[in-house]
């Protein structure tokens, strides 16, 4: 029995590799890179007539295409990533698309292969059919893993040419998600004096002076706790990464600090800043400073009377599933693209709790349903 378009498809692109190296060196090369699902796509694309283009840097490339529609009155803009994370502790082959049990399996095959392959399937049927009622930017972008690169290059090449609003293809188990929280990182730097271990007390330590930050930092987070968000609960910070120091025998002139902050909508880099600086001051930690502190992906908030909401809804509503929109605990180029002003809503198949794991995969049937419901929104 031969298989859906969108299942063709979606094997297809989980047998490309296309690893975010996120700062890594020791994955093999010709793993890393979105290049070679980039060039597989637009191939494909311009194959079905779209005017299609890759933008950003030749090994990690961004896709645009444009299905326009004469007389349309509106402009769609779904974006899906083109960008994996790496496949360390995989009890699969990442590559080798399995079936089994109505799953397909391997990596990026919910997250978020499966969101491509559902919208490329129904664009090509609508197509075909002559049934496509409003202009389409289909976007693939890279890095979305890591620093959102890709969706902001994609950007800068739409220019003023903004869509209506936009989805973003992620695994939320075909619910409509309306709001997540972002991703921020900070940097903190502890200078000290070094002198002979034996003679501590000529220096000054680093190390020590950043500890103390560190556990503020920790009450912090207590704080956070006490403020949930109705929907998506409290905003977190988490130290991920400390370092210093020459040998166990000097003194530590220096320690660095890495953070990670989710964040909260409202919350953005100028308080996320402020609100280190004042944790330092009011514990009077002296020898401290914020020396990084960035916004990868801003906080979604879509109000619910918004068209990119209603419109999915309704088609949720029309093949008889759940239609009540949801938040979102992780972040998403959704929230790039709504801070841009574009309103913006994260809706595909797949349960984020498979994805990066070690035997990641995504239910059939999930897959089929998204490309129904994406045609059916197409096509209205």
């Amino acid at each position: 029995m031969s298989l859906p378009a969108s299942i063709r498809y979606l094997r297809d692109y989980i047998a490309i590799p296309s690893v975010n190296p996120m700062g890594r060196t020791d994955i093999p090369r010709e793993w890393v890179g979105e290049q070679q699902y980039a060039d597989h796509l637009l191939h494909q694309l311009k194959k079905m007539g779209l005017d299609t283009v890759c933008v950003g840097g030749k090994e990690r490339p961004s896709i645009v295409a444009h299905a326009s529609v004469p007389g349309a009155k509106e402009t769609i803009l779904i974006a899906s990533h083109l960008d994996t994370v790496p496949v360390d502790n995989m009890e699969i082959a990442p590559f080798d698309p399995q079936m089994d049990s109505g799953r397909i399996y391997g990596r990026g095959a919910c997250d978020t292969k499966a969101g491509m392959a559902a919208l490329v399937a129904a664009l090509e049927s609508l197509l075909e059919n002559g049934t496509l009622r409003c202009n389409l930017v289909l976007v693939g972008e890279s890095d979305e893993e890591l620093a959102s690169a890709g969706v902001t290059e994609v950007l800068a090449h739409l220019g003023k040419d903004k869509p209506d609003w936009a989805i973003a293809t992620e695994p939320t188990g075909l619910q409509v998600i309306t709001q997540h929280k972002g991703v921020a990182l900070a940097e903190l730097r502890a200078g000290g004096r070094s002198a002979h271990s034996s003679r501590p007390q000529e220096g000054e330590n680093a190390i020590i002076a950043l500890a103390r930050a560190a556990i503020a930092l920790q009450e912090l987070g207590v704080q956070l706790a006490s403020r949930p968000h109705p929907d998506l609960g409290p905003g977190t910070c988490s130290i991920g990464l400390i370092h210093g120091g020459h040998a166990a025998n000097i003194v530590p002139n220096e320690a660095h600090l890495s953070m990670d902050r989710r964040l909260l909508p409202g919350e953005d880099e100028i308080s996320f800043r402020a609100e280190l600086e004042l944790t330092l001051y009011e514990n009077n930690i002296a020898g401290v400073e914020v020396t990084e502190c960035r916004v990868e992906k801003p906080a979604l908030h879509t109000p619910h009377d918004q068209p990119c909401v209603q419109r999915c809804l309704h088609e949720l509503t029309e093949a008889n599933l759940p239609n009540e929109p949801g938040a979102a605990a992780f972040g998403t180029d959704a929230g790039v693209l709504a801070q841009h002003g574009i309103p913006s809503v994260v809706w595909g198949p797949g349960s984020i709790i498979q994805a990066h794991t070690e035997r990641e995969f995504v239910e059939q049937d999930q897959v089929e349903a998204m490309t129904s419901l994406f045609a059916g929104l197409l096509s209205r």
